[in-house]
């Protein structure tokens, strides 16, 4: 066998593994918690230790941000058919979010107690690296192509309204009526965008507002003047 079909037979062997044990530790999370969840897979799928370790080295907090890895590709996928090229911004995201939600509600409890083993100091990056990987895969979804700031500040952004969605989920007590409770849930989503919405327009009419002002720099320069002790602008030697 050549390197590197032993290199591809590795990668499908370590694949296999991780897909094994997380749909093994899925079952149990949800009542037992990750942690146990991770020991109880480990034993039902019978893979040595060292496979193991390779797997998924960190133990349970690897096995969570895999859990999320695989619901971002999920929903990467899910979005793909989707035709949002058709619709606004908002609009994309708000159906982002429901699709992830549909992937996530089997998963409801296990999901609960994710968020509550990585909202444990030691989880801190682990979590903050699956919140960025769910918010990048739907912006990237919904067509974001922004390389400047605003790469960064869409992801904030969303980042605070995915968390307010889950925590809303998580919190929703069922009413026996499903078609009301997504209503309800989908009224949620759509507060949270209208309330991102104006926030993006208050700042881009500040944007707007602040390009119309006289540079105060020139202004302070001409009252002051550099000879007599004035300021020099951004990046300028005071006696250059």
């Amino acid at each position: 066998m050549s390197s590197a079909h032993a290199r591809a037979a590795s990668d499908t062997a370590f694949a296999r593994d991780r897909a094994a044990l997380l749909s093994a530790a899925l079952p149990h999370a949800a009542f037992d918690g990750w942690p146990r969840a991770f020991d109880q897979a480990v034993a039902a799928c019978a893979i040595d230790a060292g496979r193991v370790a390779l797997a998924f080295p960190n133990g349970a907090a690897d096995l969570v941000g895999y859990f999320w890895r695989v619901m971002d590709a999920a929903l990467a996928e899910q979005l793909a058919m989707c035709r949002l090229e058709e619709k606004g911004v908002a609009e994309r995201i708000g159906i982002a979010l429901h699709e992830y939600l549909a992937l996530l509600a089997p998963h409801r409890e296990a999901v609960r107690r994710a968020m509550a083993y990585q909202a444990l100091p030691p989880n801190a990056a682990g979590a903050a690296r699956a919140l960025y990987g769910t918010v990048d895969t739907i912006w990237r979804a919904v067509g974001d192509k922004s390389t400047d700031f605003n790469f960064y500040t869409k992801r904030m952004t969303l980042a605070a309204v995915l968390v307010a969605v889950l925590t809303h989920w998580l919190g929703q007590q069922p009413s026996g009526d499903d078609k009301a409770d997504a209503a309800a849930m989908e009224r949620f989503i759509d507060r949270r965008l209208a309330d991102v919405m104006r926030i993006e327009k208050a700042k881009a009419h500040a944007r707007g507002l602040a390009a119309q002002l006289p540079d105060p720099f020139r202004l302070i320069g001409q009252f002051g003047g550099r000879g007599r002790g004035g300021f020099a602008r951004p990046g300028q030697g005071r006696f250059s």
